[in-house]
């Protein structure tokens, strides 16, 4: 049985010719743990909806998870936990942190992952009317952002198609539940991803260490997350719409026709 992801509340509302009352759908996050071979790494709140995704990819974005292929199973307890079992090297793990402009747990990324090299990225265009399709299927696939306004939203396309599109109360948390699915061995890697949030630092960060070559936002990025995209060759647009989109970096990836 899926979780209940929203309830309804009834407000008042207010305008300059009295009061009505209405109600409104609201989106219910919900405190996760997620522990590693049975040893707890973090905490968020989230959206309880891919939350199988959402433990490997915040993993990801931790540094413990590092490849495809690591990951052997994910067990989703109804108290509140998210165990990943996967195979690591207990010493290889991230001795240091820095927190970042995200909210909660997925606020933070090693050390390593940030200044250490990036690996080649695989070859992958995308033309720009695969973009327009990309944008609408992704936003129309669900309602939830709609009927709530309290969600961003997280989508994949390659091999000409939309192959998965999550939502969470956090950007982030959208961004690892893509992670997750890569990891998982959902989808590959070479193809494009479009979140409705801002593409910050760390945003682009795991995009990149996971080997995305095309990172779309609805929203801008910062001047960090342009300067991580320089240094790993990630395409990156911004402002991405149906009928435009902005591309701070590797234009060559996204061709007209």
């Amino acid at each position: 049985m899926e979780n209940q992801v929203t309830l309804v509340q009834e407000t008042v509302v207010l305008t300059p010719d009295g009061s009505t009352r209405r109600q409104e759908c609201l989106a219910i996050e919900m405190p996760y743990t997620v522990a590693l071979n049975d040893e707890e790494i973090g905490a968020s709140m989230v959206l309880e909806t891919a939350l199988e995704e959402f433990g490997a990819g915040f993993l990801f974005g931790q540094g413990y998870i590092t490849e495809v292929g690591q990951v052997r199973e994910v067990l989703v307890c109804p108290e509140g936990r998210i165990s990943v079992h996967a195979d690591v090297d207990e010493e290889s793990r991230p001795k240091e942190v820095i927190i970042t402009s995200g909210c909660g747990g997925t606020g933070k990324i090693s050390r390593e992952m940030l200044e250490g090299a990036f690996d080649p990225l695989q070859e992958y265009t995308i033309s720009f009317n695969e973009i327009s399709d990309f944008i609408r299927q992704g936003l129309q696939s669900s309602s939830l952002g709609r009927e709530t306004h309290c969600v961003h939203g997280c989508g994949f396309w390659a091999d000409g198609r939309l192959q998965a599109y999550y939502e969470d109360v956090g950007r982030h948390n959208a961004v690892d539940k893509i992670i997750g699915a890569i990891l998982l061995g959902k989808f590959s890697a070479a193809g494009a991803i479009y979140t409705t949030g801002r593409l910050t630092s760390d945003m682009v960060l795991k995009c990149a260490r996971i080997g995305i070559p095309v990172v779309m936002s609805r929203t801008s990025p910062s001047s960090l997350g342009l300067a991580i995209a320089r240094r790993a060759g990630v395409t990156l647009a911004a402002y991405a719409r149906p009928d435009r989109v902005n591309i701070f970096h590797c234009p060559e990836r996204i061709v007209q026709s």
